[in-house]
């Protein structure tokens, strides 16, 4: 039931409904609290009203705070995660109410950020921003509009997968160049990646304690996909982890630092559009031209299935031309028996 007063010039509007929170709202216009007032019993009703008044307050800035804050710290990549968001809040898109928020103003948003970045980055950021939307409606219960705005929002086509890996002289000029850095560890590191399929952040993680020299196998703890994974060493792998013993991570180093030595050596021979989590794609094209079965190469990569692990087998038509003679061969045979 609404009851209208006229308080002080204005016009005060109070709903009670059984079953809703009191609402209370002000108006200059006596017709426009009558309209507030009919509106808002006939939502009641039909059991289709949402209070939007403690949300009119609350920017799209505050929102991508608090799911930072609340959701990204538990994830994996919560270091990443948090740095994306935190550019995000610089942006002035953030600056809009989620009651204010439309399409249109994600259009500018893309438009500007796609002049200097890959369609593919545009697109995350999109939907890291989508998925914070759709948390504040469905976990924390914040009432927000029917429609989605960033579900309005075309993302763009983004660019053929990746398909660089090293060639043999590439690597072993990466490996001298590595032999030239002021850290100590990088061409270990690199031979690691490269040998092992391991993600950066498993390596980083490495302990000593994880090793068995004696099975000649290593334990990656609580990895992307939230599992643990152990994965065989090579004897020279083996060698290597035992020259410096020193510490309890294998690899004592920070992930940015890493990155700088990294680049100074690419730099340094001359390779190009080639970054540290290619290395891993160098493993699974190598280890799966080498004859390694899909359920082997998985093992020790991590990948859950085909459609994952395709992704970084990136095998040419330049690596298949000695196989392709091997059909001939098996050809000749069967027109031999005839």
């Amino acid at each position: 039931m609404a009851t209208i007063r006229k308080r002080n010039g204005k016009w005060s509007v109070e709903v009670r409904k059984v079953g809703y929170p009191k609402l209370h709202r002000t108006f200059f216009e006596k017709k426009d609290a009558l309209k507030f007032a009919k509106d808002v019993e006939t939502q009641m009703d039909k059991n289709q009203f949402e209070d939007y008044s403690g949300t009119a307050g609350i920017t799209l800035k505050v929102l991508l705070i608090k799911y930072r804050n609340e959701i990204t710290v538990n994830k994996k990549g919560a270091e990443e995660e948090t740095s994306k968001l935190n550019l995000l809040l610089n942006h002035k898109v953030c600056l809009h109410s989620l009651m204010t928020l439309r399409s249109h103003h994600l259009y500018s948003f893309k438009t500007e950020w796609s002049k200097n970045r890959s369609a593919a980055t545009v697109n995350k950021y999109l939907n890291l921003m989508s998925h914070a939307w759709t948390t504040a409606r469905k976990v924390w219960g914040i009432a927000l509009p029917p429609q989605n705005p960033f579900e309005l929002v075309s993302l763009d086509k983004e660019a053929p997968p990746r398909d660089r890996v090293l060639t043999r002289d590439e690597y072993q000029k990466l490996l001298d160049a590595c032999n030239m850095s002021h850290y100590a560890y990088l061409k270990n590191a690199v031979e690691f990646a490269y040998l092992t399929g391991a993600r950066q952040g498993e390596q980083l993680r490495l302990k000593y304690e994880h090793i068995n020299f004696e099975r000649k196998v290593c334990t990656f703890y609580d990895t992307k996909n939230g599992e643990d994974r152990t994965i065989p060493l090579s004897d020279y792998l083996l060698t290597m982890l035992k020259r410096h013993r020193f510490g309890s991570h294998v690899f004592p180093v920070l992930k940015r630092r890493l990155r700088k030595h990294f680049d100074i050596a690419k730099k340094r021979a001359g390779i190009e559009n080639f970054r540290w989590h290619d290395l891993r794609a160098c493993f699974c094209t190598n280890a799966l031209l080498s004859g390694w079965t899909i359920p082997q190469v998985a093992a020790v990569s991590g990948h859950k299935d085909w459609s994952q692990l395709k992704r970084y087998a990136r095998i040419k038509a330049d690596d298949l031309v000695q196989k392709i003679d091997t059909l001939n061969d098996w050809q000749n045979v069967v027109n031999l028996k005839k």
